[in-house]
């Protein structure tokens, strides 16, 4: 899994604005946080500029992108974009960073832009301020344990990196709480083969230091478990591939889109809990009650998921190809109400291999591809559904002539649920064809090439688009653009004519 450590940041309430040229800025702002100066939405943090994770320090309740995404879908038939301010300061829930420097002078951070200089980051306005208190115990312990911090020339040391993961997901204190108390679930990346290797009581003593001072019996409880990846890898990529558990809770769960998530150290998650809480209750409301589902890049099936539960779908299929994903999915799924009558699979599987196959029988699409857009394959599955939905209606029992053609070992154990429960209701197998096509983007240059992409046909038409702000201080906005099959209708209602009233 390569993981870049370039730092994006999430808040307590959600500012909802309609965007118009005179729109005003959002004053949302936490109440911990002094900002003095001319915008009551800077990001007055000590590290801007020498720290590579944020790129403006003003307006962070308008990002640079939002007057072209204002435009741009404003052009494309779009007069009713909307923009989601979010939480603008304590935002970032997930942290990778890196551990560098000292034994006596740590440096936790992340890289100088376009440099492995690690800059220093102890008191980030993006992170959610439990985060910071983890990344301050953690120099403590390297200090005090004369840990020695990764030197990547050498390829010496035993502390690479920490991810940190909050978790506000505890019912034992009023909800109003729950945010500014959460706790952190820590990895630790350590410079060894296993927990056998040559060292390992210093990791033992490093996570024994961090729970004493952080766990349940410390005077702060800010600590919810404690993980090490094993990782002597000379390249970039940040976690090897194995994990273990140390101490604290083994499942971590969050409320998020109406369900409860469980999400593993080693599978993806937004850095933004609130915001992407926000997207999710968007995108719930252009799901007809009742679909089938089939959600692309589905990671740990949070989204398809989130719908199966307050959408009543009858089918929902989950397509990913990270296989540590699974884990989280099982968890996720175990946890959804025993009320939820839907026929629900997960597939350790490539969307874009013959992605036609899981299009057809849904109702509506879920794609949340990686910044670099769609695969060229789904945009022209995508692109060619009419022909497709001909070229099945015209030959009887298409679906089951097509499973059994197949002959290729790979593709048909791809085609195979990892994962599957069945719905109680006995459905009749749909041969539908998706009308629906909802896209979630956070590369905004892809998406908008993808975007006249999918339009070019007129296949699908734009309906809706909304834009969220996950990463305030950066460029980046998030996506939730809703298409719909054919095109748009040109004409116009006629009005009703008026009645005469008889003499």
């Amino acid at each position: 899994m390569s993981v870049s450590l370039t730092s994006f940041a999430l808040p307590t309430t959600i500012v909802t604005s309609r965007l118009s040229v005179s729109a005003a800025p959002s004053t949302a702002a936490s109440p911990r946080l002094p900002l003095p100066g001319p915008s009551s939405s800077s990001l007055q943090c000590q590290h801007f500029q020498s720290c590579s994770g944020c790129s403006h320090e003003l307006d962070l309740d308008r990002p640079p992108a939002l007057e072209e995404a204002a435009k741009f879908f404003k052009d494309a038939g779009v007069s009713d974009f909307t923009f989601d301010s979010c939480r603008l300061w304590e935002w970032r829930c997930r942290a990778k960073l890196a551990v560098r420097g000292t034994s006596d002078g740590p440096l936790i951070g992340l890289y100088k832009e376009g440099t492995h200089e690690v800059v220093d980051i102890p008191l980030c306005q993006a992170h959610h301020s439990s985060i910071n208190a983890v990344v301050n115990l953690l120099k403590q312990g390297i200090v005090e344990l004369n840990i020695q911090p990764y030197d990547e020339d050498l390829r010496t040391g035993e502390l690479r990196y920490i991810q940190m993961a909050v978790t506000t997901y505890d019912t034992s204190i009023p909800a109003a709480e729950r945010y500014q108390r959460g706790k952190v679930q820590v990895a630790l990346v350590w410079n060894s083969r296993s927990e056998h290797s040559p060292g390992s009581e210093k990791l033992n003593a490093l996570s024994d230091f961090l729970w004493r001072k952080g766990g349940p019996r410390s005077g702060v409880h800010i600590i919810h478990s404690i993980w090490v990846n094993f990782q002597t890898s000379s390249n970039n990529i940040i976690f090897g591939n194995r994990w273990r558990h140390l101490l604290g809770e083994r499942d971590f769960w969050e409320r998020i889109g109406g369900i409860d998530v469980s999400l593993a150290p080693s599978s993806f998650g937004q850095a933004n809990t609130l915001a992407f809480d926000s997207l999710l209750r968007k995108l719930q409301k252009y799901v007809p009650f009742g679909s089938s589902v089939v959600d692309l890049y589905a990671g740990a099936g949070i989204i398809g998921l989130s719908v199966a539960v307050t959408r009543k779908c009858r089918a929902v299929k989950c397509i990913e190809i990270n296989k540590e994903s699974k884990i989280s999915f099982e968890q996720t799924l175990s946890r959804l109400p025993k009320t939820v009558d839907s026929s629900i699979s997960w597939h350790h599987a490539d969307a874009s291999i013959e992605p036609l196959h899981w299009l057809e029988g849904s109702d509506v699409i879920v794609v949340d591809p990686p910044r670099k857009g769609l695969d060229q394959s789904v945009i022209f599955a995508l692109q060619n559904l009419v022909s497709s939905e001909r070229k099945a209606a015209n030959a009887s029992a298409s679906s089951t002539l097509k499973a059994k053609d197949e002959k290729r070992p790979w593709v048909l154990r791809a085609r195979e649920a990892s994962v599957h429960i069945e719905s109680k209701t006995s459905w009749e197998e749909s041969q539908s064809w998706p009308q629906t096509l909802i896209y979630i983007s956070c590369g905004w240059e892809s998406f908008k090439e993808d975007c006249r992409y999918l339009l070019s046909k007129k296949v699908w038409r734009l309906e809706k688009a909304h834009a969220f702000n996950f990463f305030p201080g950066t460029q980046s906005i998030e996506v939730l653009a809703v298409f719909k099959r054919g095109p748009r209708s040109s004409k116009k209602k006629k009005k009703s004519a008026k009645k005469k009233t008889p003499k």
